[in-house]
């Protein structure tokens, strides 16, 4: 069977291509043609993924759309004849860039308007989560189901071999990590402020690493440079990396204490299983898809009490008994998103989208 894929961007350490080009890996794994297709793709990725004005990316008996962002591919899909699979990977709300960027304000709301136009008109429509897929029901999609999101966890849990930067991570601070956009959503502004909280009544001797764009919202940057200000902290204890190699990825993953959530809205969240396959505590403020993702691993907060919140972070950085249980759980967890139930998952898809599933 030719199961293609579409996804708007293909971005090397996006969470929406990098788990299309995973899905890709499986189904042929399974035994399809598949092939992904995309509008924009990275230099690096050309060859690997396809251009969307490829004639044969409207061949696939089955075809799945990753949706997070507005563009001519939602139209396009919808006029499909046959085995419209839509994969809804969320779309964060608008309200979190009101204040900062009137365009991605502006992107956000055509997203969603976009989105609903697609009703009627897809045979099954995915969440990647039941968050996800509770959304796609509200706006009237019918059928819908789960699909949780591919992720190549073996990229960051294979050894790397980066001295120079796991010595600058091996000294006398502890390090808390964050990996994903700094975008309002994400809520740095509070790890910020736990940060001061920390500082002040747990321990001095930390440092905060946060991985991935900083540039995306730059006035949101700003504001959090602005409140590290405020509180006087130090610059060199608040490492920002951009974007950065999976190798890197792996060595901040493994000098990491802990690794922190503050984000008020998530589709899934697929650093969350990278933290738990790199056996790294997890400390989350439970909101959106989080504690559908944890399933009960990590340690989730449900009010943002920052004093709170330090004393939690100092226990999972020091209490040697308490890491030990918490990073048991999350393996534990990690179980239920393995290759096998992924391509079990997919198979039920892809019977239900081609006419052949059998309840």
């Amino acid at each position: 069977m030719i199961i293609n894929q579409w996804v708007p961007a293909a971005h090397k350490g996006d969470a929406i291509g990098d788990s299309a080009r995973r899905t890709r890996s499986l189904l042929r794994q399974l035994g399809h043609q598949s092939d992904l297709y995309a509008l924009t793709i990275d230099d690096e990725l050309r060859g690997d993924v396809l251009p969307f004005g490829d004639v044969s990316c409207r061949g696939g008996d089955v075809t799945i759309f990753h949706f997070a962002l507005p563009s001519v591919m939602t139209e396009a899909f919808a006029q499909l004849s046959r085995g419209r699979v839509l994969q809804y990977h969320n779309v964060t709300p608008a309200k979190y860039f009101a204040p900062y960027d009137p365009v991605l304000f502006r992107l956000a709301s055509i997203a969603r308007a976009e989105l609903a136009t697609l009703v009627g008109r897809v045979d099954l429509a995915l969440g990647v989560s039941e968050y996800n897929r509770r959304e796609l029901a509200s706006i009237g999609f019918a059928p819908t189901a789960v699909l949780p999101l591919s992720v190549d966890l073996a990229r960051i849990t294979h050894t790397a071999d980066r001295p120079a930067l796991a010595r600058s991570l091996t000294d006398d601070f502890v390090n808390f990590l964050f990996v994903g956009r700094i975008a309002p959503n994400k809520k740095i502004e509070d790890i910020i402020r736990l940060a001061e909280h920390y500082k002040r009544y747990v321990d001095a001797y930390y440092r905060f690493i946060f991985v991935g764009k900083y540039d995306a919202v730059p006035r949101y940057y700003q504001t959090i440079r602005a409140l590290m200000a405020e509180y006087q902290l130090l610059n060199e204890r608040f490492v920002f990396t951009g974007p950065v190699p999976d190798e890197d990825l792996a060595v901040y993953y493994r000098h990491s204490a802990v690794y922190i959530s503050m984000s008020e809205h998530e589709g899934f969240c697929a650093p969350l299983l990278e933290a738990m396959a790199t056996d790294v505590p997890i400390l989350a403020y439970g909101a959106a898809a989080i504690p559908e993702t944890l399933g009960g691993a990590g340690v989730q907060f449900f009010e943002k009490d920052m004093e709170y919140a330090a004393e939690l972070l100092g226990a999972l950085a020091f209490d040697d008994g308490l890491r030990a249980s918490v990073i048991a759980g999350q393996r534990r967890r990690l179980a239920d998103f393995t290759d096998a139930r992924i391509q079990h998952e997919l198979e039920s898809v892809i019977g239900r989208a081609s006419g052949g599933y059998v309840s």
